[in-house]
């Protein structure tokens, strides 16, 4: 090998502030670091005492410790921790970030350390999130809830999840821990030890050495025990440390997935064997840059043996089964006996329970324990607040106060038992003995770990460890010096790299004493476990890594014994280094130059190496050799691929030693030429420089001429520098023959030696690595580098290949002949004709069949015998070229027929390796188009089953949007947003100064608008929705209750001032009654339009009672104590229920503490309302337990009613145990004696037992059935006295909870059968009629047990079940039951025979027995008067059409359907004209009332049918209902509870402003039939007969089903028809609906497709695709892209402004295209571009490239050409919608006008001939979709492109006829070409390049083969010969041509014709 010159190593000193000086100098007072002096007075016994208590093998606390560590966080700079006893200083990159003092703490600092802590994991669960009875699907039975139901359950809240690891600072004092985290978070935790040490590990946490003292050897040694351990894993802050396993073999290798334990029992059933607490540990590695590998390494001093490990990181195992309760008790009673009373904690999980419980300054604890027998039965630890989101539900306080978290006698066999006979409390000692440290490590060991879950059971009892070690090598150290002074061992892992399939790194082990470095090998062996190896040893006496020559790869640095230092790369070649030392300048006289001693290690980061020098200061340096030039980089890394070891170092050594000769310069290009020398001189080529003193004198004394003349890259920026080439060239006084050196003769190279080989596979390579270059444009000027190197190889290999660069790059190699076979031999070994990249892809899309010649440079090298280098590992500078390849094999995968499959595999291929838009940007013209087309194939139609990254691939972001799992008020737009089309062409005028200042102004002063509560929010979504009329503003006139209402007072003549007065009065409380039920609806109309809240108090806006009377205008009050307080009491309730549902159910801001802010310091009905309404949108799910009990303790009735259904509602389904709990001490039928009296009102009781049903709804609890059941027919409710007034309200939540329990569930089994007894028996009675014996009442038993049947054997199509509930037909048998229970019958029989209700005249006349039906037809037959027919027929029939249209409006709530909306509304009239009619009679009166109950209901159902959709006919029919109150202001039948109904009607038909709707599924229907109960209340404060408050649980029943279409540019909503596909039964239909719309059912729903011109495609498969179905529920958004040409139907209804319209004809522009010419008429008849374009497009690239390009008149013919050919491509690309084609476009405007002379024509030519190809003779074929029937076109033109070409050829046309080059021609085709000027050869390249022309070998061969096949077929007789001479010519020029093309690889057609017949005539002219 050549002697080289060491290369030089620049050191610099770091000048910090001097923390040594200033401990030296206590007068630095304000240093942290300054620790005063010792005071004399100290005794020596004392300051033992203080080492004594500071542990053994500590520093002392003078010390001043430093660790660096380079962490992988976002700035990736290195950290550096400096701390003494009490300070710890955090600095980054020099300058000081963090500080801390621990000198209150009163403990010295024992260690500090920088490491990483694991910050993934959920932030702890909602408080009532547990499930006992799961609500989730079943698959065998009918699901309960709707799909939004589940899909809500599935996903859960907006997830906090924060996942990775976070750089964190560890600071272990005496007897506590600190752990200070990046993101601000701060843990403290006891320690059971004092420490040692600490490091940093994989993947977080820290391996933690304890001290082990004398003294606990020698009491292990006398009472013959093991010794405890002394190494630990911290992982978890809230995990006491846990012993680090020792393993038999640790299985993966590092940084390559999960690695397991070769033996899986140890992890999981085996006892842990522990590290032995004789290793002491030297030094961690952690996954850092250098290595991924894992590696510790201890030290044996008794056995001077010295080991290396290898750690992993393994979650532990899941606990075993939880132990039962009983179980459970016992064995924590056992434990609570057999505690020692000074055990340092009570749990394992949690370092000092009480402590936390009671936050107080670190001390130490009492000394004694107390028992706390009162915890018993506390919460769960996780419910606690900070407390860890790990620990079970099941660890209670109860249990770690008594121990019973950690078995300490799970080890039966352990030798290391507690001491548990010892039951005195003694004072806790200061000091830990061998008893206390044997108690604590054995918990740690035998019983406890960090995230315990559970109990675990005796035989489980087990330590759960995360590190486990696995022992690799062990080292005897034969030198003492070493063993005693351990510090100074050095370990580096570096040189990792993969070879071949073997990843492997070098691990140096430094022994300064034995002056050796040690070198192992790390790789994995065949059974994938890390083996280690020995490589060699070298003489040093330091070492550390140090990023040298390789950027990603690190290499060892090593101070050898005299001093010097070397650099090992490669692996283990060596590389003199030479300290280059800087100088003092502060110091004189001059001291002598220290020398290098030895380096810190302490002080190394990866990227920095310290040396410690002579003169005892240290230096560092950060230099490193690796190029920087890319061009550089890349041919070292590909020729290491390829090139043996010993030349591939010898290569980077001659680099490195001419780049040093050049200083290290980074100056453009001389990188590249120090590698070029270096390459030339390893394989002894001819470098090939010119020296210029061969060259002759110029004749000209100018030194510009001269300057011209001799320096090649002046001509080249004549050439190519826009300013510089319109300068006057000097005139060439010198010929090119005598300007050019004679070309030397090569030295040929001896074929088949070694070097040669390498050669081959060099030049192979670097070809392969110029191919990329042409690949990717902005590195054209590389190749052009490259060329010339390529170029002079081939020419002692193959001269073809050096042919094939100069048709590229004709500059290259100036100075050497034209290349021929003549030059050199040939060599086969290689195919004469390298391989091109364009033909090959062309050649791929065109002919699939292809096979294509393509040697890996890997292969080439094994052909050849070679191992590669691999000194970059598998870096691999071809990648791009790769992937770009793996894309057009799946554009070309023969065996898919379907294009459009095919462009969707390459677009997939595309995303899977990253090749996206910006790469494709910088792809040649041709090489992209067809990557382009096929993207626009996707484009038209993506796919619907693609990943998420896909559709931002083809520009489809709306699909992505559409169909990702996003929440809605994600995707809208929040607070503040304008669109970009807002913002250039605003829709509103803009603020004034004055108004801006008046806003500031209310702001600062905090006024704000008083809140009515029917403000909606929505204004975007409710002007597209209802934008055409005010039919919203009119709903929320009559719905808003915190307004002046107005009346129309009722003037009578003859009144006094006093009647007035009072008349006034009167009207005024009857409008009270009005207003007090306006919040039923307004909840509806409100409900979940407010997504975000602010952290203030939440307003409920008040209710208003006066009334402005017209005429007289004044305004009323009602008198105080008018208004029964009652009533006002639940007219607030209802308030405050109104205002909380406003908050929507996915609002985020709502949490506990936001809750009991809001709470008033008085409970009032109206924050009891408004916390119903929170638990009815799951917000009180969020409240905590002691703020449950806060509501709860004061006995408040309504809020009791509200928290207790709150509770269950926001639980639905659940069964949580603590609301049942919380339900049971309020429902004395959930407790072991319901007849305790609770002190508890029976209205709350029914609330309570209400709850019970919601929360079990579904999930057939028989105990909760059994209980409602009971209730039903309670004892004390028989009869009715002033204590149960409630009783019929109580019955009927009973029965609405038994229903609620067995929903749909009724079977035949024996249990349900008893039910169904016991439920028949309370419907008909026991048979004992008007015996006052009887157990119940059956007035109040039978409707509430007909509504409980019906619900529990909901659509089971039971008729059996459906006769009980029949309908007597006879007079006698109707007088025996009330009218109103035939209504409930009715919807009970209907509910089982779900399946069966129709919106037909039929079904409701079979519902109606026929005795009553024939009655009622005779009557309306007849004429009025003449007919009667019986009172109680009347009322039956009357209630039974109230209970079919209720039933009807239940099937088909929310659908709209058409059928039901006719049927009820037909009886909606029907019932309207009878209630306002009059009779004389009071049985008239009696039948009204009943018609009025029914008309409650129709009313109701109707909008039940038609809930969400703002129906106008209906608005039409409710307005009236409302207004005629003022006409019947004193009719007696106007009861409160046609208030409610009409107000709820409203409410529902604009439910959530038009979002919502009403659902179907089974949990759905029992919640409409509980809020729209039949029982109509008299007045605002009656709940006798049903609990108000019931009348909300609609809220359950609510679906968000509107369908929400957005602009994905402007995310406006937008006026769009969509396609709705839908299955019904088994018919399958197809609708068309403009959004925004409500859709059906989404179980029902089968796609959703956007087909319109106006719009991109898109197709939403919701039956085939699950992510389709999970968005549309999570978000029922569409995203839609509009396409440029078109505007929305919002600003353009009839299509008549868009650009096909405006622009009438674009052939013009189509022609401009083409043939660019400036047009001298009117450019457009657009008119003004910008207000188009702003109009039409949002893009900003469309308003950019219209303001620079085409809103300007040139100055010049060609600026002018320029912008009328910009005018047509913006209008083109606007038409089309393919913004891509602007660059394309004026790439190809550029290539018609490039210049011959650039030193890229060639490249560009090339471009533009396989662009010319693929459009002309390949895209119709295989990418147009002709042959499927899907034609589209092409993104460019073909005409285009082509016409680009042909003004190039017409260029080449006039070089073509010159005689000059026809010369030059001829002799190139004879191999004679010889050297050629600049000028003729780029000519000669030119032709050659763009007529396909074979190479000058092939042709000689032709030539010879023509004139030998002339001679011998000419006059020979056929079939031999021919005596034509024509017809032979033809026939030999025919093989010339097919033979030349196939044997090159050529784009198109190949080798033209006309240029064969060119080149016969050169051939002829040169004979």
């Amino acid at each position: 090998m050549a002697q080289f010159d060491p290369l030089p190593l620049r050191l610099f000193r770091r000048y910090k502030s001097t923390l040594p000086n200033s401990i030296e100098n206590p007068s630095i007072n304000n240093n942290p670091f300054v620790r005063p002096k010792e005071s004399p007075k100290e005794s020596p016994l004392l300051q033992a005492i203080k080492s004594a208590l500071r542990g053994t093998g500590v520093a002392p606390p003078s010390t001043i410790h430093t660790s660096c560590v380079h962490t992988d966080g976002n700035d990736g700079e290195e950290q550096e921790l400096t701390w003494t006893d009490t300070h710890v200083i955090l600095t980054i990159g020099g300058a000081p970030k963090r500080k801390w003092s621990f000198e209150l703490e009163g403990q010295p600092v024992q260690w500090a350390c920088i490491g990483w802590m694991e910050e993934s994991g959920t932030f702890p669960p909602k408080h009532f999130a547990e499930r006992q009875d799961s609500a989730s699907k079943s698959p065998s039975e009918r699901p309960t809830f709707g799909p939004f139901f589940y899909a809500n359950q599935k996903s859960g809240p907006p997830s906090s999840k924060r996942d990775g690891r976070t750089s964190a600072v560890f600071v272990f004092l005496r007897s506590i821990g600190k752990i200070f985290l990046d993101s601000g978070l701060e843990h403290t935790f006891s320690l059971p030890f004092i420490v040692r040490k600490a490091w940093p590990v994989t993947p977080h946490g820290l391996i933690v050495q304890r001290v082990l003292e004398p003294a606990e050897l020698v009491e292990a040694e006398l009472a013959g025990e093991d010794v405890l351990p002394t190494i630990f894993s911290l992982s978890n802050p809230f995990a006491e440390p846990s012993a680090v396993g020792l393993t038999s073999g640790i299985i993966g290798n590092p940084g390559h997935g999960l690695a397991t334990l070769k033996d899986e029992d140890e992890n999981s059933t085996k006892p842990l064997k522990p590290i032995s607490p004789y290793e002491l540990i030297l030094w961690t590695s952690h996954k850092a840059p250098n290595s991924p590998h894992e590696i510790v390494a201890t030290l044996d001093s008794s056995k001077r043996r010295l080991t290396i490990w290898r750690y992993v990181y393994i979650k532990p195992k899941d606990s075993p089964v939880p132990l039962g309760r009983k179980r459970a008790k016992s064995l924590a009673h056992k434990k609570r006996q057999s505690m020692t009373a000074n055990n340092r904690r009570t749990s394992a999980a949690f370092p000092d329970m009480f402590d936390k419980l009671h936050p107080t300054s670190p001390g130490p604890p009492s000394p004694t324990r107390p028992s706390f027998p009162e915890l018993a039965e506390l919460p769960p630890l996780s419910k606690l607040p900070g407390m860890a989101p790990s620990l079970s539900t099941t660890t209670t306080m109860a249990s770690l106060g008594s121990g019973s978290n950690f078995n300490a006698a799970s080890q039966p066999n352990s030798q290391s038992q507690p001491e548990q006979s010892s039951t005195t409390t003694k004072v806790r000692r200061n000091s830990l003995t061998r008893n206390d440290l044997s108690v604590t490590m054995n918990r740690m060991i035998l019983g406890s770990r960090g995230d315990m879950d559970v109990l675990t059971p005796m035989e489980h009892g087990r330590m759960k460890t995360t590190l486990w070690m696995d022992k690799l090598i062990e080292i005897e150290l034969d030198d003492q010096g070493d063993v005693e002074d351990p510090g100074g061992i050095m370990f580096s892992l570096f040189d990792h790299r993969k070879i071949d399939k073997l990843e492997r790194s070098l691990l140096a082990v430094c022994l300064p004493s034995k002056q050796t470095v040690m070198v192992y090998q790390l790789a994995p062996n065949a059974e994938n476990q890390i083996e280690i190896t020995t490589v060699k040893q070298i003489p040093a006496v330091a070492s550390a890594i140090f990023r040298g020559t390789r950027f990603n790869i690190w290499d060892l640095i090593v101070v050898k014994p005299d001093g010097k230092l070397s650099l090992f790369t490669h692996g283990t070649y060596e590389i003199a280094l030479s300290a280059v030392v800087p100088n003092d300048p502060y110091t004189y006289p001059p001291k002598p130059t220290p020398e290098v001693v030895s380096i810190v290690s302490e002080a190394c980061t990866p990227d920095l190496t310290a040396f410690l020098m002579s003169d005892g200061r240290t230096t560092y340096t950060a230099s490193n050799y690796y190029a920087l030039d890319t061009l550089t980089a890349h041919a070292l890394q590909v020729l290491a691929l390829c090139l043996p070891s010993d030349t591939c170092f010898l290569l980077h050594r001659h680099f490195l030693q001419n780049w040093a000769w050049q200083s290290f310069n980074v100056i453009h290009g001389v990188e590249f030429e120090c590698f070029t020398a270096a390459l030339y001189a390893v394989f002894g080529l001819d470098s090939g420089y010119v020296d210029h003193n061969d060259l002759p004198a110029p004749s000209s004394t100018n030194p510009w001429d001269n300057l011209y003349s001799i320096s090649a890259s002046s001509r080249t920026r004549f050439r190519d520098d826009p300013a510089m080439k319109l300068l006057h060239e000097p005139s060439d006084r010198i010929p090119p023959s005598a300007r050019i050196p004679p070309a030397k003769v090569l030295a040929t190279m001896q074929k088949g030696t070694e070097p040669y080989n390498q050669l081959v596979v060099a030049l192979y390579t670097l070809h392969t690595l110029a191919e990329q270059l042409r690949l990717i444009v902005d590195q054209y000027s590389q190749l052009l580098k490259l060329a010339p190197v390529i170029c002079r190889i081939a020419m002692y290999i193959r001269p073809e290949w050096a042919d094939y660069w100069r048709r590229m790059c004709p500059d290259a190699m100036v100075e050497l002949p034209w290349p021929s076979s003549a030059t050199a031999d040939l060599d086969d070994t290689i195919p004469v004709w390298p391989p091109d990249i364009s033909a090959i892809l062309y050649g791929r899309i065109s002919n699939p069949e292809w096979k294509v010649p393509w040697f890996d440079a890997l292969e080439l090298a094994s052909r050849f015998r070679i191992t590669p280098s691999f000194a970059y590992g598998i870096a691999d500078p071809l990648d791009a070229m790769k992937r770009l390849t793996l894309v057009y094999m799946k554009l070309a995968d023969p065996e898919i027929k379907r294009h459009s499959k095919r462009a969707e595999n390459a677009v997939k291929q595309m995303v899977r390796t990253e090749l996206g838009e910006e790469f494709i940007e910088r792809l040649p013209l041709g090489i992209a188009a067809p990557l382009r087309e096929a993207i626009r194939t996707c484009q038209m139609a993506p796919p619907p089953d693609w990943p998420m990254e896909a559709y931002n691939a083809i520009g489809r972001g709306d699909v992505r949007a559409s169909v990702s799992a996003i929440r809605a008020e994600e995707k809208m737009p929040k607070n503040g947003y304008r669109s970009v089309k807002e913002y250039l062409t605003s829709s509103h005028p803009r603020k004034t100064i004055g108004q801006i200042a008046a806003d500031a102004k209310s702001a600062c002063l905090g006024e704000s608008e008083p809140t009515t509560g029917v403000e909606l929010e929505l204004d975007e979504f409710t002007n597209i929705r209802f934008g055409q009329d005010r039919r919203l503003e009119e709903i929320a006139r009559m719905l808003c209750s915190s307004a002046i209402s107005s009346a129309r007072s009722l003037e009578r003549p003859d009144a006094t001032e006093h009647d007035q007065a009072k008349d006034h009065q009167m009207q005024v409380i009857r409008i009270a009654e009005r207003t007090l039920a306006l919040p039923y609806g307004r909840a509806m109309f409100t409900f979940g339009s407010v997504s975000s809240i602010s952290r203030e108090a939440f307003i409920i806006p008040k209710i208003e009672f006066s009334v402005k009377l017209h005429p007289s205008g004044g305004i009323v009050s009602p008198d105080p104590g008018k208004i029964m307080p009652e009533s006002v009491h639940w007219g607030e309730f209802h308030n405050g229920v109104a205002a909380a549902l406003r908050i929507s159910s996915s609002s985020a801001s709502v949490d506990s503490s936001w809750i009991a802010f809001n709470k008033p310091s008085e409970l009032t009905p109206e924050h009891a309302g408004f916390l119903f309404g929170l638990g009815l949108t799951g917000h009180l799910k969020e409240m905590l337990t002691w703020h449950t009990f806060g509501y709860l303790t004061p006995k408040h009735d309504l809020t009791s009613i509200g928290v207790l259904l709150g509770l269950s509602a926001a639980n639905i389904g659940n069964g949580n145990q603590h609301v049942t709990k919380l339900l049971a001490v309020h429902t004395p039928a959930l407790l072991p004696t319901p007849s305790v009296d609770l002190n508890v009102p029976l209205h709350t009781q029914a609330a309570g037992l209400t709850g019970v049903g919601l929360l079990y709804i579904g999930t057939k609890n028989r105990r909760m059935a059994e209980v409602c059941l009971t209730q039903m027919n309670r004892k004390d409710l028989v009869q009715p006295d002033l204590s149960n007034e409630y009783r019929e309200a109580y019955t009927y939540s009973a029965a609405l909870a038994f229903g609620m329990v067995m929903l749909g569930k009724g079977t035949t089994i024996p249990a349900d059968v008893a039910l169904l007894e016991r439920l028949n028996v309370l419907i008909h009675g026991d048979g004992d009629f008007g015996s006052s014996r009887s157990s119940f009442d059956i007035n109040l038993t039978s409707p509430a047990a007909s509504v409980a049947l019906g619900l529990m054997y909901l659509r089971t199509e039971r008729q059996d079940i459906a006769d009980i509930l029949s309908i007597p037909d006879t007079i006698l048998g109707l007088n025996r039951i009330q009218p109103s229970f035939l209504l409930l019958r009715t919807l009970g029989r209907v509910l089982i025979m779900w399946n069966k209700i129709t919106p037909t005249n039929d079904w409701v006349s079979m519902q109606i027995p026929e005795a009553i039906r024939k009655g009622m037809e005779m009557k309306q037959k007849s004429p009025t008067g003449s007919s009667t027919v019986a009172d109680a027929w009347e009322l039956a029939y009357y209630n039974i059409i109230a209970g079919c249209c209720f039933a009807i409006g239940l099937k088909y709530a929310g659908t709209a359907r058409q059928e039901a909306y006719k049927m009820i509304i037909r009886y909606h009239d029907l019932f309207t004209r009878m209630v306002y009619s009059n009779g004389p009679s009071f049985d008239w009166r009696i039948k009204r009332s009943a018609v009025r109950d029914g008309l409650n209901l129709i009313t109701v159902s109707l909008s039940m049918v038609m809930a969400g959709t703002g129906e106008i006919t209906c608005l039409r029919r409710l307005r009236y209902a409302y207004g005629m109150y003022g006409t019947t202001m004193y009719h007696p039948a106007f009861k409160y509870g046609i208030h409610v109904s009409t107000h709820q009607a409203l409410g529902l038909l604009f439910l959530g402003g038009g979002r919502f709707t009403l659902g179907t599924s089974d949990a759905a229907i029992a919640c409409m039939v509980a809020a729209f109960f039949p029982r109509t209340h008299s007045i605002s404060a009656d709940n006798k007969s049903y609990l108000q408050a019931l009348r909300h649980l609609w809220v359950l029943a609510v679906e968000p089903r509107c369908l929400v279409v957005r602009d994905i540019e402007t995310k406006e909503v937008v006026y769009l028809p969509v396609k709705i596909t839908m299955r019904e039964g088994k018919a399958v239909g197809t609708t068309q609906l403009i959004s925004p719309t409500l859709i059906p059912d989404l179980n029902k729903l089968i796609s959703i497709r956007v087909d319109t011109p106006r719009y991109w495609p898109f197709y939403l498969d919701t039956e085939k695709i699950p992510h389709h179905k999970e968005s549309l529920m999570r978000s029922q958004t569409l995203y839609v892209k509009r396409r440029t040409a078109f505007l929305s139907y919002t600003e353009d209804p009839r299509g008549s402004r868009s650009l096909f319209v405006r622009s009438r004809s674009s052939a013009g522009d189509a022609a401009t295209l083409d043939y660019p010419q400036f047009n001298h008429a009117k450019t457009h008849p657009a008119g003004d571009l910008w207000e188009f374009i702003t109009s039409s497009s949002n893009d900003p690239l469309f308003l950019a490239f219209a303001d620079y390009f085409c809103c300007r008149d040139g100055q010049t013919e060609k600026e002018q050409i320029l912008r009328a050919y910009c005018h047509a491509v913006l209008f083109d690309s606007i038409l089309q919608g393919k913004p891509q084609t602007l660059q394309s476009h004026l790439t190809l405007f550029r290539y018609r006008n490039m210049s011959s002379a650039s030193r890229y024509f060639h490249l560009h030519l090339q471009d533009l001939r396989f662009l010319a190809d693929f459009y002309g003779r390949v895209f119709e074929r295989r990418f147009s979709g002709r042959t499927e029937n899907n034609h589209r076109t092409p993104l460019l033109r073909d005409t285009t492109v082509w016409a680009t070409l042909h003004d190039v050829d017409e260029r080449l046309e006039v070089i073509r006829s010159s005689p000059e080059f026809i010369c030059v021609l001829g002799l190139y085709s004879l191999g004679k070409a010889g050297l050629l000027s600049g000028k003729n050869a780029s000519h000669l390249a030119w032709y050659l390049l763009r007529n396909a022309v074979p190479v000058s070998t092939l042709l000689l061969i032709l030539k010879e083969l023509a004139a030998e096949a002339h001679a011998q077929c000419l006059n020979t007789p056929p079939p031999a010969g021919t005596s034509d001479s024509k017809v032979l010519d033809l026939s030999i020029k025919e093989v010339l041509h097919s033979t030349g093309s196939r044997m090159t690889t050529a784009l198109g057609a190949g080798w033209s014709v006309r240029s064969l017949d060119e080149i016969i005539e050169a051939w002829k002219i040169i004979a």
